[in-house]
């Protein structure tokens, strides 16, 4: 039962499981969960927060579990942590632009985000690539996704400076 419902997490609900790019559907579920919060339920920022670091803190004892007898350290299956990263530069994005946003504005800059965020991910640069191949477990499965949603807000930070130059 409980290695189940630890399946059913870092796969999840079954996203992981899906034959061709798993990764992808869950960084495109993790959108669109995380735009229904911020801007259908209207969730509060802290809210959201508190359920991000506990899905933070719980993926690395689930990961860690569900990879312990697979010959496999970072199985495909295994989109948790395409949820965390991808949160990443959205959450610091709904957070910068507090209750003055509007909702058309915020999709075009989470198909941003989710674009850039697969770009990182697949492209692993350093140092998501050190994360990727120097460790072997739930820190490194997590850890480089991490990574490659800073990367994200780095890209955007530097585009934003760079346009304010420009316009």
């Amino acid at each position: 039962m409980i290695k189940a419902l630890n399946t059913l997490f870092v796969t999840m609900f079954g996203l992981g499981k899906i034959p061709k790019i798993p990764g992808t559907f869950g960084s495109l579920a993790t959108i669109i969960i995380l735009y229904i919060f911020f801007h259908i339920l209207n969730f509060s920022s802290n809210v959201v927060l508190v359920g991000l670091i506990i899905i933070f803190i719980f993926s690395f004892s689930a990961v860690a579990a569900h990879i312990k007898d697979n010959e496999n350290k970072d199985p495909k299956e295994v989109v948790i942590d395409e949820f965390i990263g991808q949160s990443i530069p959205i959450y610091l994005y709904e957070i910068s632009h507090g209750t003055n946003k509007l909702p058309d504005e915020a999709i075009i800059f989470y198909i941003v985000c989710f674009v850039l965020f697969r770009f990182f991910d697949i492209a692993k640069p350093f140092p998501v690539n050190f994360f990727d191949k120097n460790f072997k477990n739930s820190f490194g499965v997590i850890m480089d996704d991490v990574c490659a949603g800073f990367y994200v807000v780095l890209s955007l930070i530097c585009f934003m400076v760079l346009s304010s130059y420009l316009i």
